[in-house]
Order: C-alpha cells, then structure tokens, then sequence
C-alpha cells in the first residue's frame, strides 16, 4: 500500500508555506511528509547537517538563488557558494542541473 506522505506533491504545499517562513518545524516535516526523499537524500550523503537539509528542501521545492537569499537573509552570492559546495559534498557533476538532480530524487 502506497502511504500518501511518500508522495512529495501532495505534502508540497504545506512544505512550501514552512519553507518562506524558514520555519524550525520545516526539516521534521519533511521528514515525517516525505521519508522518501529525507532517506534517499541521507543514504547519499548521511552527514548533511540541518542548514544543508534545509537548503537541499529548497531546492526540491525549485526556489531560484534570489528565493533563497531571502528566505535565509544571505546574500544571492552566498547561496551560489552553498550550492557548489553541496555539489562536492553530494558528488554532483557540474554538467548536471542542480534542480533536475533534487527532482530525480
């Protein structure tokens, strides 16, 4: 039986309104809403701390660089500097979309 939560648009919403107010409560709901994603994304990389974990949600949840930015008070430039820096950690290419990647997953 396929448990609704694991489905990630059907808990997107609901995530989306934690995400803009960069909410405490956003990473335990996700990981309770979609397990599938948290689990695929640990079994990666099982050492993401809780800023990487959040960043990674915003960008499954497609936020552009200035999104971000705002979200988390940081400069664009800062984001630019987290999202090469996930790229080593998480081993994704260069030549791959960073969004296409999070929506693989």
């Amino acid at each position: 039986m396929n448990n609704k939560f694991d489905d990630w648009d059907d808990v997107k919403s609901k995530i989306i309104v934690l995400a803009e107010k960069n909410s405490p409560l956003l990473i335990k709901t996700v990981k309770l809403s979609a397990p599938v994603f948290c689990s695929k994304l640990l079994i990666r990389q099982p050492k993401l701390v809780r800023t990487e974990l959040t960043f990674c949600i915003y960008l499954k949840l497609k936020y552009n660089t200035k999104e971000i930015a705002k979200f988390l008070n940081v400069s664009p430039k800062a984001i630019q500097n987290r999202k090469n820096r996930l790229r080593k950690k998480l081993n994704i290419a260069s030549s791959l979309d960073l969004y296409q990647w999070f929506d693989s997953l």
